[in-house]
């Protein structure tokens, strides 16, 4: 009877494995154009929801804490704007938000605290999108003053194609993260899922250096989410008892479909 009693978290455990419980929560933010070179593009509709990417599968996103977008260093909020909408039977917010001037908009959620049993501890992703406009998409190297956590680029993230490497540094107040794990998943597009050859290939996983970089190559197009994990220095409570606090610096990458060549003057 106690060795039956030792096990039961053992099974507890390989069942939600099994049962596809065990999966990456990411925090996601997709507007419904990448970059804006036109007027008719201007006009962005972003979906902010808490998700298992690859799956297409989710869970209710309660109001965000923050939202703001960054325009020139600049944050305007956003927060009241945001809209709850239904992603299948989960709650979720949306945001119509119309591009006006040229530069490089930098899209941040941060979400209240979520507390997944499974884990015994609270999640917090600090959710970032990027969408050049107009040609001008100076700054994308630098991080956002102020923010918690978050993956900043040293590639440019609006001019990737799918086969090109991604490279990131991974910042919690402002200092590098070493040895820090960063989960990868791609996101299909609407009402689609992914096929992994084997459950532990939906989530892929590396390890940040001692500068706290870490580089990733895309196989295929689309969206891809970058989750860089690390522990907070504080606690939250939950149910009489402090937990512990995982913050996620997430970041959404689009890589573009490379284009076959055409005869010259023929664009």
């Amino acid at each position: 009877m106690k060795n039956l009693k030792k096990m039961i978290p053992l099974l507890i455990f390989f069942f939600c494995l099994a049962s596809g419980l065990a999966q990456a929560h990411f925090g996601m933010l997709i507007p419904s154009a990448p970059t804006v070179m036109e007027t008719k593009d201007a006009d962005l509709n972003l979906v902010a929801k808490f998700w298992h990417p690859f799956e297409n599968s989710g869970m209710n996103l309660e109001k965000p804490k923050s939202f703001k977008v960054y325009h020139n260093g600049q944050p305007q909020d956003l927060l009241s704007s945001l809209k709850p909408i239904k992603e299948g039977a989960f709650s979720a917010f949306s945001l119509a938000y119309k591009i006006a001037k040229p530069g490089l908009y930098a899209f941040v959620l941060e979400p209240q605290p979520y507390f997944e049993p499974q884990e015994d501890k609270h999640i917090i992703h600090y959710t970032k999108v990027y969408v050049d406009a107009f040609g001008d998409n100076e700054g994308w190297s630098e991080p956002i003053k102020g923010l918690k956590t978050e993956i900043v680029p040293l590639v440019n993230p609006g001019a990737l194609y799918a086969g090109n490497t991604f490279v990131g540094r991974v910042l919690s107040d402002g200092k590098p993260v070493v040895g820090g794990e960063v989960e990868i998943e791609w996101y299909p597009g609407p009402n689609l899922a992914g096929q992994a050859p084997y459950d532990s290939m939906v989530t892929q996983t590396l390890v940040t250096d001692d500068q706290g970089l870490f580089s990733y190559t895309a196989p295929a197009a689309g969206w891809w989410g970058f989750a860089a994990l690390s522990e907070a220095d504080y606690k939250l409570p939950f149910e009489g008892k402090d937990r512990e606090v995982e913050l996620g610096g997430v970041l959404w990458v689009y890589f573009h479909q490379f284009q076959p060549a055409v005869p010259a003057g023929k664009k």
